[in-house]
């Protein structure tokens, strides 16, 4: 894809939105401005803003003050459903 071009009906969003994703995947530690993203995938501002967007209220990204972007690497918690617990797995285990 050529900078600043708009994606064909090939690529939709969602293929431009992993695409993005991927990038922030592949290196651990990856901070761009929006310029830079929009740089390196090829996207027009518009969009570039629009996938941006999308990882920052997915809790992928996150951005910083100075206005790069990042990845979020929290750890989630286990949520676990209790009526699913045998009264055997929920006991203590034995010494």
């Amino acid at each position: 894809m050529n900078p600043a071009t708009p994606p064909t009906s090939s690529q939709t969003f969602h293929d431009l939105v992993c695409r993005v994703q991927s990038e922030f995947l592949e290196m651990p530690g990856l901070r761009l401005t929006e310029p830079q993203v929009r740089r390196l995938s090829g996207l027009d501002p518009s969009y570039c803003a629009a996938v941006l967007t999308v990882l920052v209220d997915a809790g992928f990204l996150a951005r910083t003050k100075d206005g790069f972007f990042m990845r979020l690497d929290r750890a989630q918690p286990v949520k676990i459903d209790p009526s699913k617990l045998s009264s055997r797995s929920a006991k203590a285990p034995a010494a």
